[in-house]
């Protein structure tokens, strides 16, 4: 491998020295690895779907300025939430290739690197076994009163209703999932939830369900056949143009009463004030909300007062496996680079 200059900017989760590990098991590795930490999670990221920011980047952090007297002179960037626009480009005539620790570059000018012949790789799926994981959580929490037991011992209070026929609900062998979304967070929570033996239901228009799921009782049905048949709806799609605020009253509506909903995808895709009304009137018996319109979400936010929202603040794929894999992925994509071999997952 040719001696190149790569500058890695990781934060207080994808540690910087995670890539650097990765990179010196890469055989023959001769590069000269210089590091940043951004100050994320404890500082937030910008939220640019709502608050502005850069245009055109989504869940970022970092200055500009700081991220171009850091990188300047190298040829590799390594990333995780650094920002790079066309401005930022422009300031760095030496970068040729950029590797984002994400499954999708919302933090990077797709456009800008092309123009600029920057070419650009990223990390789907790295954290897509930490989200299933934490779906399966989620449903669980609600389908079986985990939430209203806790809130309800904290203050000190016994709640042996929550063993009332009229209160409890079926376990999940009974119960139909439906899941909107089957990329790979959706294809693990399929694979998660059939130990289960509960009926589940896929809506995605632009990739069929396998055949082995098919075989295993699998359907794959439009959004508003699952809507209506699922006890359980959990959300697994993408932030597109197409899927921005699908999810709002209408939607909400034909959803079962008493089911329950499931984010632990993205805000953006949901309208929280529909949703708001749907939990308030207790058409949906729950939700489990990982993701919000805003995040930080504002403190006083009505749906933060329901007794019928368990609330994280986006910690699903939070998981050391999550950073190990990325940084193993990033790791070949910069050997394949330097060997002259095409990218595994250009963007």
């Amino acid at each position: 491998m040719n001696k190149a200059q790569i500058a890695i900017i990781g934060d207080h989760f994808m540690k910087a020295e995670a890539f650097t590990t990765a990179l010196k098991r890469v055989p023959n590795f001769d590069a000269a690895m210089r590091t940043l930490e951004l100050p994320w999670p404890d500082q937030p990221m910008k939220h640019g779907y709502v608050d502005g920011g850069l245009k055109g980047l989504k869940e970022y952090l970092g200055d500009p300025d700081e991220i171009v007297r850091f990188v300047n002179g190298a040829e590799i960037l390594i990333t995780h939430l650094a920002p790079i626009n066309n401005e930022i480009l422009d300031r760095l005539p030496n970068l040729k290739l950029i590797a984002v620790s994400r499954g999708g570059p919302v933090n990077i000018d797709v456009a800008a690197c092309k123009a600029h012949n920057v070419k650009l790789v990223n990390t789907p799926g790295r954290n897509s076994s930490a989200v299933a994981e934490f779906t399966i959580a989620a449903i669980l929490n609600e389908t079986r009163l985990i939430r209203a037991g806790h809130e309800a011992l904290r203050k000190g209070v016994w709640r042996g209703d929550l063993y009332r026929f009229d209160i409890i609900d079926s376990e999940l062998s009974e119960m139909t999932i439906g899941l909107i979304g089957y990329g790979h967070i959706g294809t693990k929570v399929t694979r998660l939830l059939k130990p289960f033996g509960c009926r589940i239901l896929v809506a995605d228009p632009y990739v069929p369900v396998s055949k082995e799921d098919l075989g295993d009782g699998v359907r794959q049905v439009d959004l508003d056949t699952l809507l209506k048949e699922s006890d359980v709806v959990s959300l697994h799609a993408r932030v597109t143009e197409e899927t921005k605020g699908f999810l709002a009253a209408k939607q909400f509506a034909r959803m079962k009463p008493g089911a329950y909903f499931i984010n632990t995808a993205r805000g953006p895709m949901v309208n929280y004030d529909d949703l708001y009304q749907a939990l308030k009137s207790k058409h949906l018996r729950g939700a489990m909300l990982e993701t919000f319109w805003l995040e930080p979400v504002p403190a006083d936010a009505p749906l933060l007062q329901l007794d019928n929202v368990t609330l994280t603040p986006h910690i699903a794929g939070a998981s050391r496996t999550t950073v190990r894999i990325a940084a193993r992925m990033i790791a070949e994509e910069i050997r394949r680079y330097a060997a002259g071999e095409p990218p595994l997952n250009p963007c």
